[in-house]
């Protein structure tokens, strides 16, 4: 009994996240998810408290299978150098099929939303993992010089979502990596020709 609950709750955001991509959070209806689901509305209301319990549902689905399809890029990879230029497309290259999760980071409407907020603030806390974890494997081999690897990582993934937007929009996959790489070139090379250190104002 417990299964066929499970499955229907699975078919039900599948047909719902169809609906949501389309028309967006504010403009999707239960009405509408469930004909979708080729369901009576009672029933979408048996395994969903609301139209936000079930889009909640669709984001913490996505937002995981981010999560997974990074961690399993980054595995393959046997250099950390590797594993940083593999997070950086593969986070870019799986975003663009997520539209549901990819709105929750987009859409500035949904901040208002407290389940929103808790969705994006774990999901940002498992990316920085990631990253930290990539940054001091790096550190420990001697190949990174990084002083706080969490802030570190902090500040690569906000720069990385400032980019988001265009690129995504753009969908264009090689000139997507090509940026990619001119991004990791600075990051691992600097700008700066001698590197005599960076200038603190007032230092």
């Amino acid at each position: 009994m417990r299964e066929i609950q499970k499955d229907m709750r699975e078919f039900i955001i599948r047909a719902a996240g169809n609906i949501f991509a389309r028309f967006g959070f504010r403009k999707t209806t239960m009405d509408e998810i469930a004909q979708a689901a080729n369901k009576a509305k009672s029933s979408i209301y048996h395994y969903f408290e609301s139209k936000e319990d079930v889009f909640r549902a669709i984001v913490e689905k996505e937002s995981g299978i981010l999560i997974n399809e990074i961690t399993k890029a980054i595995n393959m990879e046997e250099t950390h150098q590797g594993k940083l230029r593999s997070y950086f497309i593969t986070r870019m290259k799986i975003l663009h099929k997520l539209a549901n999760f990819y709105s929750t980071l987009r859409d500035e409407y949904l901040k208002h939303y407290s389940f929103i907020e808790k969705i994006r603030k774990q999901h940002d806390k498992e990316e920085i993992k990631i990253v930290k974890e990539i940054l001091q494997g790096g550190v420990e081999k001697g190949i990174f010089i990084v002083n706080d690897p969490e802030v570190t990582a902090f500040a690569i993934i906000t720069a990385l979502k400032g980019l988001e937007y265009p690129w995504v929009k753009e969908n264009d996959v090689t000139k997507t990596e090509d940026r990619i790489d001119i991004l990791l070139e600075i990051l691992f090379n600097g700008i700066v020709k001698n590197k005599p250190g960076y200038y603190r104002k007032g230092g």
